[in-house]
C-alpha cells in the first residue's frame, strides 16, 4: 500500500500548491482583489475584511499541517513531527479559521441556501476538529482518527469545491449562481461521504503500531 500513500500524498501537494498560488492572489491585501471583488455588500461591513483576510490566509496552515497526520511512518518513526503538526491544525481550526468561515458564511453569495451550506460546513469543521482535541487528550486514538479524518476531509472541500464547479462549469455550462449554489453543498458532502467510508472500511486502528504516544 506505499505506493497508494505515495500517489494520495503526491495529488495532495499538488493541489496544495494550487491553493497556495490562489491564496498569493490576496497578497497583499485588497478590498477589490479577486473574490473580494463581486463581496462589495459583504466588504462594507468593517469586520468582514479582517474576518476574510484571517480565514485565506490560516486555512492554508491548516491544509498543510493536516496533510501529513495519517501516514502511519511518520506516526511510528516521528511522532513529536506527528504531535507538533497536529497541534497547529487544531489551533489553526478551533481558534482562527474555523469561526472566521462561520462568519464568511453568513455572507455567502447565493442566498439562504448557499448559506446554510457553508454554515454547516464551518460548525461540523470547528466541531470535529474539537472532537479530535478532546479525543487524543483522553487518549482515545480510535476516536481522535475518526474525528481527524472528518475534519480534514472537510478542510479538503476548499480543494473539492473549486474542482465541482470546474467541471460542472466546463460540462454543463450553468448559470454562475447555479453553479455556485450547488457546490456550496457538493463540495464538503461527497467528501464527508467518503471520510465516513473510509472509517468504516479501514483496518482498525488497534492493529497499528505506535511509538510514544
Amino acid at each position: 500500500m506505499k505506493w497508494l500513500e505515495f500517489l494520495v500524498y503526491a495529488i495532495l501537494v499538488f493541489f496544495a500548491a494550487l491553493m497556495l498560488q490562489i491564496t498569493m492572489q490576496y497578497v497583499p491585501v485588497s478590498r477589490d482583489a479577486a473574490f473580494l471583488g463581486i463581496k462589495a455588500t459583504a466588504v462594507s461591513y468593517s469586520y468582514y475584511l479582517p474576518v476574510f483576510y484571517i480565514h485565506v490566509y490560516t486555512s492554508m496552515f491548516a491544509l498543510l499541517g493536516g496533510m501529513f497526520q495519517f501516514s502511519p511512518l511518520l506516526r511510528r518513526e516521528f511522532p513529536q513531527w506527528h504531535r507538533s503538526a497536529g497541534k497547529m491544525y487544531i489551533v489553526v481550526i478551533l481558534l482562527l479559521s474555523g469561526p472566521s468561515g462561520f462568519i464568511m458564511s453568513i455572507h455567502a453569495n447565493g442566498g439562504w441556501s448557499s448559506q446554510i451550506a457553508f454554515i454547516l460546513l464551518s460548525v461540523l469543521w470547528w466541531w470535529f476538529t474539537y472532537k479530535a482535541y478532546v479525543s487524543v487528550r483522553r487518549r482515545d486514538f480510535e476516536a481522535h482518527r475518526r474525528f481527524m479524518i472528518r475534519s480534514y476531509a472537510l478542510t479538503l472541500s476548499a480543494i473539492s469545491l473549486r474542482l465541482f464547479k470546474m467541471w460542472m462549469t466546463e460540462i454543463w455550462h450553468p448559470n454562475p449562481m447555479d453553479a455556485y449554489k450547488t457546490v456550496a453543498w457538493l463540495g464538503w458532502t461527497l467528501n464527508l461521504l467518503v471520510a465516513e467510508c473510509i472509517i468504516r472500511f479501514r483496518l482498525p486502528l488497534k492493529h497499528q503500531t505506535f511509538k510514544h504516544q
